[in-house]
């Protein structure tokens, strides 16, 4: 997955880059060439990451807490 400062950090070393030299449509034109690439791509932030990994944390314990409930009830009912 890519690193988010490292396309900041190429974004900035691309604009140094172009600010020193006579065409400025070039930086516009990497720019929305990358934007362009990157939508492209189903990316979610790392924020949204860690939420989701949260959750399915919670549902995996709970379905352990349900399959233990499940096989006591058998156990319970094979037993009458």
């Amino acid at each position: 997955m890519l690193d988010p400062k490292i396309l900041e950090d190429i974004g900035a070393k691309m604009s140094a880059l172009l600010a020193n030299s006579p065409v400025k449509d070039v930086e516009r034109n990497a720019k929305a060439m990358m934007s362009g690439l990157l939508g492209k791509f189903d990316l979610v932030t790392r924020e949204e990451f860690d939420i989701q990994a949260q959750v399915l944390a919670r549902t995996r314990e709970k379905l352990k807490a349900l399959e233990a409930r499940v096989d006591a009830l058998e156990k319970a009912r094979s037993g009458q």
